[in-house]
């Protein structure tokens, strides 16, 4: 299958996932015999249309160079920052420092999300090719969502069709990106995801429905879900 879009990918990974309560990052974490960040790799990699992967990691990250995939001529490492949007931006740097133009194609997954279908990622890239802005995979939301106070009490319930839950790859042009993770990294402006990071930048990135089981994972049982899924498939 041919992909209608040369890409970059962009992994932010150096956070430590403290609710894990691990001892090593999350994205290090065994999922069979590989690491979690491997299989999220392979989700990419081996993809036509790829250019390259760029892996944000923490400056003093002891693990990442006892994988297999630290040494794939495909992949190149940036120094990450404390926030996922240092993390962000210090990948698209590294990019653009290779040669990368301005109006690449970036995508950027989350290292801890392993499960990303085929299909969405080419339903993705496929949508967006043509898009001026870009946008990300997302889920309706399901369920009943409720307001609440700071006592835990609720307050409202708010319409769940107006919700989607935002989910990666979140895919934009790299120069566009790179200037509104800059601009909003320098007014102190919350940026959770590239989405809001294009948003402070007055752009309205474009949703596109995935499937709701491209988890991330930020719980135990998130990954124990994973391992049962992996063992049931053929």
């Amino acid at each position: 299958m041919t992909s209608p879009v040369a890409y970059w990918v962009v992994i932010p990974a150096a956070g430590i996932g403290s609710r894990m309560q691990s001892d090593r990052p999350k994205q290090y974490l065994p999922l069979g015999d590989r690491a979690l960040i491997e299989h999220t790799l392979d989700c990419f990699l081996g993809q036509p249309g790829l250019n390259g992967i760029v892996v944000s990691l923490a400056a003093d990250d002891p693990w990442w160079d006892q994988l297999a995939c630290a040494r794939d001529p495909r992949i190149m490492r940036a120094t990450g920052g404390r926030e996922r949007a240092d993390s962000v931006l210090a990948g698209l740097q590294q990019l653009l420092s290779q040669g990368a133009c301005v109006n690449d194609w970036v995508l950027v997954h989350d290292a801890a999300r392993p499960n990303l279908a085929e299909a969405d990622l080419h339903n993705l890239l496929g949508t967006l090719v043509g898009d001026p802005v870009g946008g990300l995979l997302a889920v309706p939301v399901r369920d009943t969502l409720k307001c609440a106070d700071a006592r835990g009490r609720v307050t409202s319930t708010p319409d769940r069709s107006l919700f989607w839950q935002a989910y990666t790859p979140q895919m934009f042009r790299l120069g566009a990106l790179h200037d509104a993770l800059t601009q909003a990294l320098a007014a102190g402006a919350a940026i959770t995801d590239e989405a809001s990071a294009m948003e402070y930048a007055g752009q309205a990135p474009r949703l596109v429905e995935g499937r709701a089981d491209n988890i991330k994972v930020t719980r135990p049982e998130d990954l124990e879900w994973l391992a049962r899924l992996s063992h049931s498939l053929p």
